[in-house]
């Protein structure tokens, strides 16, 4: 007889989930981008600019906007993001160096989205997680889009209405707060607007799909004389669902991945095509002498047809065959999602001192996607059930009478029992129906006091309502009932109809009372037959399937006020310049809830049990900043120096500190060099603080299995030798031939502290006089990140327990084992496991940013501009304790890290006429990680270690027909680059070529 193991495949946590958001999976930037033109100015420009100063991202002093300010700051304008001709502006924005690291709709569909994650687009920077890169708009903090953290869904930021994106590298808590230990993203949205603009756009892919479309409206009145102005916009979004069967080469038996290589020699890994589950069938697989492998199916024509196990793949996989196919389990490649956004904005000038101003936006978007069906191992059959086939029977008899199936062990388990292996694609897929609704006011005042002086205060609410409508989800005391039938005097019928003291036969996986009637009564059970592919019948299908519902709202309360100008009132440095300064305060309050469905938190569905969660936390924080101009036009042409401080008291953590310095040095108008170096905090979220213990399914590969100990570092032999010795199990045949996932729970930590991130860059930027129009600035920055929250994935979580100098640290007590000297079976076997967030992670990166601009102007010929923004990262680096070895993830393709990235554009503009071409390209990424490569040198052929560098050519051509008429077109990866084998995203998507064209239109007033 079997023993007990679990039956479910993939499943995440809503937890779970919200960890894995924070890491980088196999995705891919798309879209072309260039940093504004307007944004690298010339000298001409510099001279306009002059006139007027603005406050820029990285600080709250006015100062002049230029290409040599002291933080790293790239500058995206409305033109470059109408030039990319996607809706998604993470799919824009994840083009760029410091973003690829991003979260798309892409990384959010089918099986790839945790529970609550469908649709989803996040920003991450540096690739050290959502959790730490600040989003803010107009400067200021916007309510997040996932339950329990800080990170703001993009899908709500109206793409038509921003007037421009700017990207702060560097820490940046010192100016804003929490959460921007990497960096800010701020999205500066367009205002004072007067008459009518509308524009449309739609684009579709070569082979017909992916559809994305667009219609957005504004429209704006100045009254009293000027003194005021109040406008409205909406924007429409909408992108098709792509599913992996719309793609030939990722469905079938065409696709490709790489499997253990069954020859048992040459490399360990190597690409197979037709590869398949090796004990389960769509049709459900009979297996008549409880071995644990089918022998028979039930064909499309209703005959018993032997099931062909193909050729063995290590660990649990065929190749060839009639099991199930693995590009079966392939589902969507990207979600459908539809948005509406609303806004109105509105500011009326009382005196020359005072303005009042509002805000208010509602967005309201729909998230749908399908993932994997349900499926089931080694389910019991009971000899007397009608639908089982008569040969199955007497085959089983056969066995039974042989003794080919008494356990000498087991007291009492003597016989065949007859098991059903099924995926059960004829239930439905499984998926994610998501409404999210998010509101955010804000109101407040501003003015100038002085020449030198002037002020601003608001207030922000914002509220995130999200439901989670789960679809075709099985009640599991329905479908245990469902499934064990009998004859009846008219016809097959459940046998808890005729037994109302049933209970179910399941000894391999349940309990006889976990799944008792719950849901329903004795005589309402509908019977179901499992036997064949379409053999359930719709009524069967109703009665044990259900959707389920999830609800959450997050909200966020700031208020802050803040005084900035500068000394030159009452003195002046060297040169002229004047001591530039901000002072203020800020409150913030965060609560986050969420209720799971009261069904599926039961356990009682075959999705996971989830938790209901709720927390909340307030901090109260103080700030400054200075800014020295020590001369100017004297001896050099500028020195200046900066500081900020942030002084912050959170309820749940305490006080902190965050501040930074910075300066900016040009020995002569053409050259500038500049630095910062800044102390950063991150204090946890909601999430990491209070979520309460949820179930949660996973996969985990053992790396104490023989062929994985070379995978780890130099401690992992002897820690995996101890700890399976110590279980009773013998490290050198040790083995685990399961196939399904391994239950496990994941929640917050109460115990976690603030981490804190050190930062510092240093850089020049060149405008050389002699070459009116060229710009070009470098900047090194490095992050490291002490005390750092992480929470690891199960299978993480196994690797970190004994790829540590000892078996004493806080992973191995996450990981629970079978220990056999208690007499069970598999010793050694991971059983179960338990993920929390930790403060015990080091991260670090460090690199380097080049961003080129050089723009010609010609008479005759028109305006040339090209752009090109680079990327040299030098380290990505996690340590997962103290003392331990640091893990190197620079060059993966997992970690959506290449050593070189570059993005570049060229623009020709003359008249209305304007041409755009887009490059987007970066370096060969390794398929495997950099500790598995070198623990295993031949991993694979040469030919495969690395995935293809990414070229991407986009083209762009808009024609203004007059001041009110715009027409506009292009093609979004010209050549159609595909995904590299053995992967569906990655280093481009699966869209394929993408033609989209629009128009806008604009009238002065109505």
């Amino acid at each position: 007889m079997l023993k007990p193991v679990s039956t479910r495949r993939f499943g995440l946590s809503l937890t779970a989930s919200l960890a894995a958001i924070a890491l980088a999976q196999i995705a891919t930037p798309a879209a072309a981008q260039t940093t504004d033109p307007t944004a690298v100015p010339d000298q001409t420009d510099t001279q306009d600019a002059e006139q007027t100063t603005i406050v820029v991202t990285g600080s709250r002093i006015r100062q002049v906007p230029g290409f040599d300010t002291p933080n790293p700051v790239v500058s995206i304008g409305a033109e470059t993001i109408q030039t990319a001709g996607t809706t998604n502006l993470t799919d824009f924005l994840s083009g760029f160096p410091a973003l690829q690291g991003s979260t798309t709709s892409a990384d959010n569909s089918g099986d790839r989205a945790g529970i609550g994650a469908t649709g989803l687009n996040l920003l991450n920077l540096r690739n050290l997680g959502t959790e730490r890169t600040l989003t803010l708009v107009d400067g200021r903090r916007h309510v997040a889009g996932v339950p329990g953290s800080a990170a703001v869904d993009i899908n709500t930021i109206p793409s038509d209405l921003v007037e421009r994106i700017e990207v702060l590298t560097g820490g940046a808590s010192a100016i804003y707060g929490a959460d921007g230990v990497t960096g800010v993203v701020n999205f500066i949205m367009k205002h004072n607007f007067e008459g009518i603009s509308a524009s449309g756009q739609a684009g579709i892919s070569q082979y017909g799909d992916a559809g994305q479309r667009m219609v957005s409206v504004t429209a704006g009145k100045n009254f009293a004389g000027g003194r005021g102005n109040i406008a409205v916009a909406y924007e429409y979004g909408a992108e098709d669902r792509l599913r992996t069967r719309d793609r030939d080469y990722l469905s079938g038996t065409q696709r490709i991945g790489f499997y253990k290589n069954p020859n048992g020699t040459g490399p360990t890994y190597v690409p197979l095509n037709n590869v398949r589950y090796f004990d389960t069938n769509r049709e459900g697989g009979i297996d008549i002498d409880a071995d644990g492998f089918p022998d028979y199916i039930v064909n499309s024509s209703g005959a018993l047809t032997a099931f062909d196990p193909g050729t063995f793949v290590p660990d649990f996989y065929q190749q060839g065959g009639n099991a199930t196919l693995v590009s079966d389990y392939g589902n969507d490649l990207l979600p459908k999602v539809e948005r509406h956004v609303a806004n109105a904005l509105a500011h009326f000038d009382v005196s020359d001192k005072l303005t009042i101003f509002a805000e208010g936006k509602y967005a309201h978007t729909k998230s749908f996607s399908l993932a994997q069906p349900t499926f089931d191992y080694y389910l019991v059959m009971q000899p007397d059930n009608p639908y089982l086939p008569a040969g199955a029977l007497a085959a089983n008899q056969a066995a039974t009478a042989a003794g080919a199936c008494d356990d000498p062990d087991t007291p009492g388990l003597e016989g065949c029992d007859i098991l059903v292996n099924r995926d059960n694609f004829d239930f439905g897929q499984r998926g994610e129906n998501i409404t999210r609704d998010t509101y955010r006011a804000v109101i407040g005042i501003r003015g100038n006091l002085s020449d030198h002086l002037n002020y601003e205060a608001s207030y922000v609410y914002g509220r995130t309502d999200v439901t989670n409508r789960y679809v075709n989800d099985i009640l599991d005391d329905r479908y245990y009932a469902a499934i064990d039938v009998v004859q009846g005097p008219n016809g097959p019928t459940c046998r808890v109809n005729v037994d109302p003291t049933w209970t179910p036969f399941q000894p391999y996986n349940y309990t006889r009372e976990e799944y008792a009637p719950t849901t329903f009564q004795p005589g309402q059970c509908v019977p179901m037959n499992l036997f064949g592919e379409g053999a359930p019948s719709k009524a069967a299908l109703d009665w044990i399937t259900t959707d389920t519902l999830d609800r959450s709202r997050i909200q966020q309360h700031v208020a802050s006020a803040y005084l900035s100008g500068d000394l030159g009132g009452l003195f002046k440095m060297p040169g002229g310049g004047a001591v530039g300064f901000s002072v203020g305060a800020e409150y913030r309050k965060e609560k986050s809830r969420f209720i799971p469905d009261p069904i599926a938190a039961q356990g009682l569905t075959f999705t996971n049990a989830l938790t209901r969660d709720a927390g909340e936390y307030d901090v109260k924080e103080a700030f400054g900043e200075i800014r020295i101009p020590l001369l100017k036009d004297t001896i050099v042409n500028r020195l200046e120096v900066g500081a900020a401080i942030r002084f912050s008291d959170y309820s749940t953590v305490g006080s902190s500190t965050s501040w930074k310095f910075d300066g900016a040095f040009a020995p002569v108008r053409d050259i500038t060099f500049n630095g910062t170096y800044s102390r950063a905090v991150r204090a946890p979220n909601i999430g990491e603080l209070f979520s309460g213990n949820s179930q949660t399914f996973e996969f985990i590969t053992d790396p104490c299995l023989p062929d994985e100990i070379q995978h780890g570092t130099q401690y992992r032999a002897a820690n995996c030798a101890a700890l399976l010795s110590s279980l009773g199990a013998d490290p050198a045949t040790y083995t685990d031939s399961r196939s399904t996932n391994i239950p496990g729970f994941s929640g917050g930590n109460p115990d976690l502290s603030q981490e804190e991130a050190t930062t510092w860059t240093v850089g020049v930027a060149l405008q050389p006089r002699f070459i009116p129009g060229l710009s070009l600035r470098a900047d090194w920055y490095d992050i490291k990140i002490k005390n750092a929250i992480n929470t690891v994935t199960s299978e993480q979580l196994a690797q970190l327990c004994v790829d540590q100098p000892d078996l004493n640290n806080v992973f191995c007590s996450g990981i629970v084992r079978q220990n056999g000297a208690t007499g069970n079976a598999d010793p050694g076997n991971i059983i179960g496991f338990t993920v929390l967030p930790q403060n015990v992670a080091q991260f670090r990166t460090a690199g380097l940013d080049v961003n080129f601009n050089y723009r010609l102007r010609t008479d005759r010929l028109g305006t040339f501009n090209l752009s090109v923004i680079g990327n040299y990262l030098d380290r990505l680096e996690f340590i997962g304790t103290p003392g331990a070895d640091i893990t190197n993830e620079r060059g993966e393709a997992t970690s959506r890290a290449p050593k070189y990235t570059v993005t570049a554009d060229l623009t020709w503009q003359s008249g209305g006429l304007t041409l755009n071409y887009g490059l987007q390209w970066f370096d060969k990424t390794s398929r495997y990680t950099n500790l598995e490569m070198a623990g295993d040198p031949d991993i694979v052929a040469p030919e495969y270690l690395y995935l293809k560098q990414r070229w991407q050519h986009d083209i762009f051509a808009s024609y203004d027909v007059n001041d009110k008429f715009q027409f506009y077109g292009g093609v979004r990866n010209l050549f159609s680059q595909k995904p590299d084998i053995g992967t569906q995203i990655f280093p481009v998507n699966t869209i394929g070529a993408f033609g989209y064209v629009g128009v806008k239109v604009k009238l002065p007033s109505f």
